[in-house]
């Protein structure tokens, strides 16, 4: 069976719930105001499957001008339309603006239904179906079928069942590839089931157990069971009209405008880039910040334009805009929509969501300009590289890729393979996978190198930078895991060598001038002399004349190079007069099996302030271990 959705179009009172009705059987006016005014003001819902293995959903919307936004809801998920022109009246108002937002939503099939032929004469009849299809030239519908029907006398019925099969066999069926999109259109709830939502199934497939979110609110539940035209299903697929009913579920929790996705599949947005055409029928011409009302799907919300190349749009005029959004929804790539003025109460514009998630676009933007239009008519890696451009030094994940380019993550996989082949972005992270450009890799190099080279600047006497020291020149909007990839690739280009925590210029010595080397050589000559009772640190800057910090310097400089070997922060020794020690303590430990600080003393003659420091030290060397006030010698 071929699921299709077939939506009718008119103005008021042109008998559209009674076409519906002589077609299905179906009465789709069901509230009683509804009854009492004979019009429709909700939308209305039937059914009818057609011999050549064709079932319509079909979705009746009120033709009244007060009720176009319950209209627009009706033409989400459409495949075909039956535009309603009574034959006594012809085109109106309502026929105008209903055909403008089929086309800006993006109908491309549909026939013509001219009732109430009953109540004409023939040649009035021919004469309006001559005007009705003048007015169709130029649009979507021109040359379609203009059949002549009666609901009361059931005239022409089964010619307009016939092209309707016939127009059905020309359209494709939706997609059921990816996560299922329910746009809910009516809330209601049943005695003894509980909550139950329907609409049209936009993509994929649902069914009975699936966990759902529902959009913007992010309320997750499970779905208890699932009907297409009152029948129960395992699973309905994209292109049907569903009723689902909802696991644990507050009928206030949901309402019209809400939409029914996997749980954690979607995520809801304040801002979109679109191209957006600007009806010649518009009023006057429309200004930068205009606010006006965004519809698409099932949903409504305040809107303010922001025109990025121009600061008026006239009538009849296409612009890429960026469009704010007072409040949360579910836009995607593709994505139809359709603006509304509210004083007056006229459909403006519509257009096709570009960009889904944009970051706020500085107005008149060359690259901005270049990476929307890419959305529009771009080659998969064009969009995915001007993405990844646009992300500058933050990155960008695959998923994000997925999201605001609207490519499917099949073809997003490919498109990065050859981009990383041909050195075009950067993977920079595993999991979750983030990508930057060559040009953004590039400036995190510099960033990381300039970082190396000003801080051996400052500090001649210093061999390298810390590790953790350097990682902070990677800046704040960039991701910290971006250091290890920035790090090697300056490695592997021969401009940074990693040895252990330190960093170092490759074939750099530390400044060796003839003060620096003065104050090397009488530094460890001082520790040479003192034996095992060297001087502090403290000691040291008085009788050297020279600073805490360029001391500290000079003393590690002289560790890393084995000239001296550090006991504590401020406390150093000559190699000679540590191994003597050394060796001291091993003695007596192969002889004793175990020594005391105060047999420590007594071997070594040093005082406390010594002789604490170098069992520590001893500790750290792994020459001894303590157990409680003892030392015994490590086992090796």
């Amino acid at each position: 069976m071929k699921h299709l959705i077939l939506g009718t179009a008119g103005h008021i009172d042109h008998g559209k719930t009674s076409l519906v009705k002589a077609l299905t059987g179906i009465d789709t006016d069901r509230l009683k105001e509804e009854k009492e005014r004979g019009i429709t003001i909700e939308l209305g819902f039937a059914h009818m499957t057609l011999p050549e293995g064709i079932e319509f959903g079909i979705v009746d919307v009120p033709g009244h001008e007060r009720f176009v936004r319950t209209m627009v809801a009706g033409v989400g998920g459409m495949d075909l339309v039956m535009l309603v022109i009574a034959a006594d009246e012809g085109v109106m108002p309502q026929t105008r603006e209903h055909m403008e937002i089929c086309q800006l939503l993006g109908v491309k099939k549909g026939l013509v239904a001219l009732t109430k032929c009953d109540m004409v004469e023939d040649e009035w009849r021919d004469m309006v179906a001559e005007e009705v299809r003048e007015y169709l030239d130029g649009s979507f519908l021109e040359g379609a079928p203009i059949v002549p029907v009666s609901a009361r006398t059931s005239f022409g019925l089964e010619e307009l069942r016939a092209a309707l099969a016939s127009l059905a066999a020309e359209v494709d069926e939706k997609s059921t590839d990816g996560p299922f999109r329910l746009p809910v259109d009516r809330v209601f709830s049943v005695s003894g089931f509980g909550t139950v939502v329907t609409g049209t199934l936009l993509s994929g497939e649902i069914g009975t157990g699936d966990e759902v979110e529902i959009l913007p609110s992010g309320l997750t539940t499970k779905v208890r069971s699932v009907q297409s035209h009152g029948k129960k299903e395992d699973k309905s697929s994209a292109g049907q009209r569903v009723a689902v009913n909802l696991q644990g579920v507050d009928q206030s929790d949901i309402t019209r405008g809400n939409v029914v996705v996997p749980r954690g599949a979607f995520r809801t947005t304040r801002a979109v880039d679109a191209r957006f055409t600007y009806l010649p029928s518009a009023p006057r011409e429309l200004r930068h910040r205009a606010t006006l009302r965004l519809h698409s799907a099932t949903y409504e919300v305040p809107a303010q334009i922001i025109l990025l190349d121009r600061d008026v749009l006239q009538p009849g005029d296409s612009a890429f805009v960026q469009l704010r959004l007072k409040s949360q929804v579910l836009l995607l790539p593709g994505d139809l929509f359709i603006l509304r003025s509210s004083s007056p109460q006229i459909t403006v514009g519509g257009g096709q969501v570009l960009d889904p998630a944009p970051p706020r676009r500085r107005r008149r933007s060359a690259q901005a300009l270049e990476l929307i239009h890419s959305l529009q008519d771009g080659e998969d890696g064009e969009r995915i590289r001007l993405l990844a451009q646009e992300s500058l030094l933050s990155g960008i994940t695959r998923e994000e890729l997925v999201i605001r380019s609207g490519i499917s993550a099949k073809r997003t996989d490919a498109a990065l393979t050859a981009l990383l082949s041909s050195g075009t972005i950067v993977q920079m992270v595993r999991d979750p996978r983030i990508f930057i450009s060559q040009d953004s890799f590039a400036a995190l190099k510099g960033n990381l190198l300039a970082g190396l080279e000003g801080y051996l600047r400052e500090n001649p006497m210093k061999e390298g930078i810390g590790k953790e020291e350097l990682k902070s020149h990677i800046p704040r909007r960039s991701d910290g895991r971006f250091f290890g990839p920035v790090l090697s690739a300056l490695e592997k280009e021969g401009k940074a060598l990693v040895d252990r925590d330190l960093v170092k210029i490759p074939g750099r010595r530390v400044a060796d001038d003839k003060a620096g080397a003065d104050l090397l050589k009488a530094v460890e000559d001082i520790h040479r002399r003192a034996g095992l009772e060297p001087p502090t640190l403290k000691e040291m800057m008085q009788d050297l004349r020279v600073g805490e910090k360029e001391l500290l310097e000079h003393l590690n400089l002289l560790v890393r190079n084995e000239r001296l070997a550090k006991v504590k922060n401020d406390l150093f020794y000559a190699p000679e007069a540590i191994a003597e020690i050394r060796n001291r303590l091993r003695s007596y430990l192969e002889e004793k099996g175990e020594i005391t600080p105060p047999e420590f003393r007594e071997i070594t003659g040093l005082s406390r302030k010594f002789m604490m420091p170098l069992l520590e030290y001893f500790d750290q060397e792994k020459l001894t271990i303590r157990v409680g006030d003892k030392r015994l010698l490590r086992k090796r």
